[in-house]
C-alpha cells in the first residue's frame, strides 16, 4: 500500500559541501561518552562508575522516570570518568575504548516468529529503545504506551542531509528486520516516508505503508509526515524512528548485538572533502574534524546546520546525529547590510529583497551570522509560507511565550516538534529562537498535563 504526499509550503537551501556518495576509513577514537543531555527530559540514575569495565550493550544508565528505558554503551572498554556539572547533574559518562569490541548477546530471532511484548523487551534490554521516540513532545517513548501509528522518514531535506539510501547500504535486510520489529509493536501501520522524486531501496520494504513524498524541506521531517496523514491530538500517542535506528534494531534481531557503528556525512564549505565516515553514537570527532577540515575560524555542528547543537571540537557526535556539519563563523559585518540587494548576489535570501530568487540552483557559503539583533515580533506572514502544518505559527509561538496552556493545546501544541520550527528561526525577521520556544513550550505541557 502506498500514499502520496506533496509538500508546497516550505523552503530548499543549497549550501556547499554536500558529501559525495563515498566513504572515508576513520580511525577508531579512545574515547567515547554517553551523554544524558542527548535524551530530553530523561534523568539518569547510573549503572556504572568510573574504573569498571563495559562491553557494547551493558547499561550504562536508565531512567529515574522508568527503569525499563535503558542506555548502553557503544563500544568495549573503561568507564574513564563520569561527567558532571551544576548540582552535581550528569553531564556525560566517558568511556575509554579498548582496541576491539566484544558485544553482550542479547540472542538472534526472528521478530515475526515473536509477540509484541517479546520484541519490545528485546529492543529495551539493548538499549536500542533509545531510538524511539513520540508525538506529543518529542521525548523518548514510554514503552507502556499503544501508539496508534509509527513513523519512520527515510530521506533528510535538512541543508546538507545524509543521503540514507546510501548510509544504510548493505544493511537493507537489518533495515527490513528492524521494519518487522516495528509493526509488532503498534496495532495501527509503520509508516515509512520515502522520497518520491528518487529510487531507493526503501520502496521496496515490507510490512510497511510506503509514503511517497513530493516537495521541498521540511518534507523530509516525520512531523510533516504525520500531519497530512495522521495527525496528533490529545491523547494520541505516535511513535517515530530515524532510519539508522530502524537499523540498529533489525541488526539486534538478525545478529543479537547492538551495534552503534552508523555511516555519517561530514558535510559543510569548511570541509576539504567532504564524504562519510563511519562512526559510532558518542564517538569522539577531533580526529576526523581537524584531518578533514578547516577549524579555524569555524563552527562545528553535530546535526545540519538549522536544528544541530554547536560542539567544541573535542566533543562527541550526537545520539541521534547523522551529520557533522562545518560552516565559518559569522564574524563579519555586511556592509550596509541594512539595505536590500547589497552584495546581495552571494546572500540566500526567502523574500525578494535579494537576488537569490532568480538563481535557484546556486549553492552558497553562508556564515552563521544572524544580521540583525532580536526585533518586535510582527504579523508579516513570513513564517506560514514555510510551515505546512495546519496551524498558526507566529500565534502558537506567542501561546508559549505567554505559557497559555490552553491556547497552546487549541493551536496544536501536541502536533509539532521543534524541529517543525527551524525554517521559522532561519527566515523570520524578528530573529526570536521558535525552536526554543517551542521546546520551552512543550516542557510545560509535560509538566502541567503529562
Amino acid at each position: 500500500m502506498s500514499q502520496d504526499i506533496r509538500v508546497k509550503k516550505g523552503l530548499t537551501i543549497k549550501l556547499k559541501g554536500q558529501a559525495a556518495l563515498t566513504t572515508a576509513a576513520s580511525s577508531r577514537s579512545a574515547f567515547y561518552a554517553i551523554k544524558p543531555t542527548d535524551f530530553h527530559g530523561i534523568t539518569p540514575k547510573l549503572a556504572v562508575k568510573a574504573g569498571e569495565e563495559v562491553l557494547v550493550g551493558d547499561v550504562v544508565f536508565f531512567s529515574k522516570g522508568n527503569d525499563r528505558i535503558k542506555f548502553t554503551s557503544p563500544v568495549s572498554g573503561i568507564v574513564k570518568e563520569v561527567k558532571r556539572g551544576a548540582k552535581r547533574k550528569v553531564l556525560a559518562i566517558i568511556i575509554e575504548a579498548k582496541s576491539e569490541d566484544q558485544f553482550k548477546d542479547f540472542g538472534a530471532a526472528n521478530p515475526l516468529n515473536l509477540d509484541k511484548e517479546a520484541v519490545l523487551e528485546k529492543i529495551l534490554e539493548s538499549g536500542s529503545f533509545a531510538y524511539v521516540k513520540q508525538r506529543p513532545y518529542d521525548v523518548v517513548a514510554d514503552p507502556a504506551d499503544s501508539p496508534k501509528a509509527i513513523f519512520v522518514s527515510s530521506f533528510d531535506t535538512a541543508p546538507l542531509g545524509p543521503d540514507y539510501a546510501y548510509a544504510l547500504k548493505g544493511k537493507e535486510e537489518a533495515f527490513q528486520a528492524g521494519i518487522n520489529a516495528l509493526s509488532k509493536l503498534t496495532e495501527g501501520a509503520v509508516n515509512l516516508a520515502v522520497d518520491g522524486s528518487e529510487a531507493s531501496f526503501f520502496s521496496k520494504i515490507e510490512n510497511a505503508n510506503i509514503l511517497n513524498v513530493y516537495g521541498k524541506h521540511p518534507a523530509g521531517n516525520v512531523g510533516t509526515q504525520i500531519a497530512a496523514t495522521n495527525p496528533v491530538n490529545q491523547g494520541d500517542k505516535v511513535w517515530t524512528v530515524s532510519p539508522q535506528g530502524v537499523a540498529v534494531i533489525g541488526e539486534l534481531f538478525l545478529t543479537g548485538n547492538y551495534n552503534a557503528l552508523k555511516v555519517v556525512a561530514l558535510v559543510g564549505s569548511q570541509v576539504n572533502n567532504p564524504q562519510y565516515h563511519v562512526l559510532a553514537a558518542g564517538q569522539n570527532i577531533k580526529e576526523v574534524v581537524t584531518q578533514n577540515a578547516i577549524v579555524e575560524g569555524s563552527r562545528v555542528i553535530s546535526g545540519n546546520v538549522l536544528t544541530g547543537t554547536q560542539i567544541e571540537l573535542d566533543d562527541f557526535l550526537g545520539f541521534y546525529d547523522n551529520v557533522i556539519t562545518i560552516i565559518p563563523e559569522g564574524k563579519e559585518y555586511r556592509f550596509f547590510g541594512w539595505l536590500p540587494f547589497v552584495g546581495s548576489g552571494s546572500i540566500h535570501s526567502n523574500s525578494k529583497t535579494s537576488f537569490a530568487w532568480l538563481n535557484s540552483s546556486k549553492e552558497y557559503e553562508l556564515t552563521t551570522s544572524t544580521n540583525g539583533e532580536d526585533r518586535a515580533l510582527v504579523v508579516t506572514g513570513e513564517m506560514e509560507k514555510v510551515v505546512p502544518l495546519d496551524i498558526y505559527p507566529m500565534q502558537l509561538l506567542k501561546a508559549c511565550i505567554a505559557n497559555d496552556i490552553e491556547k497552546m493545546e487549541n493551536l496544536g501544541i501536541y502536533e509539532v516538534a521543534p524541529e517543525d520550527f527551524a525554517l521559522v528561526d532561519y527566515t523570520n525577521t524578528s530573529k526570536l529562537e521558535a525552536q526554543d520556544i517551542i521546546r520551552k513550550g512543550l516542557d510545560l505541557m509535560i509538566k502541567e498535563v503529562g
